[in-house]
């Protein structure tokens, strides 16, 4: 795994998407870490140190791997840059169809109609 900048993490995503139209996905992932070992944590805990935390994004494609870090300050800018990037490589989806509720209600209704009838009680 490698871990880069956040712009040549982009660049590289890119030629990830660009692979995949082909052939395969991508996974990317999203996860806070503090990239310090649990033991470095827990001492920075006791000494009353605040402990900055990270956001660490991941991608896959096949068996390469690229990653991140990003911090709380480049984060707005960073989300900004990586939402223009999947707009621009959201091409292959497809609209899903949509069944109108009213057509699906009266299918219902029409196809299984029972005849009513009107009982007579005689006493």
């Amino acid at each position: 795994m490698v871990l880069l900048q956040p712009d040549p993490f982009l660049n590289e995503l890119t030629s990830m998407f660009e692979k995949s139209t082909e052939k395969g996905s991508v996974w990317v992932t999203f996860k806070r870490s503090s990239l310090k070992s649990k033991v470095q944590r827990n001492k920075m805990k006791t000494a009353g140190q605040a402990i900055d935390y990270r956001c660490l994004i991941r991608a896959t494609y096949g068996n390469k791997t690229i990653s991140t870090s990003v911090g709380a300050k480049e984060h707005q800018r960073f989300q900004a840059s990586y939402a223009t990037f999947l707009k621009a490589h959201m091409t292959a989806l497809k609209k899903r169809e949509r069944k109108d509720k009213k057509k699906a209600a009266e299918k219902k209704k029409g196809g299984a109609k029972k005849a009513k009838t009107d009982r007579i009680v005689v006493a």
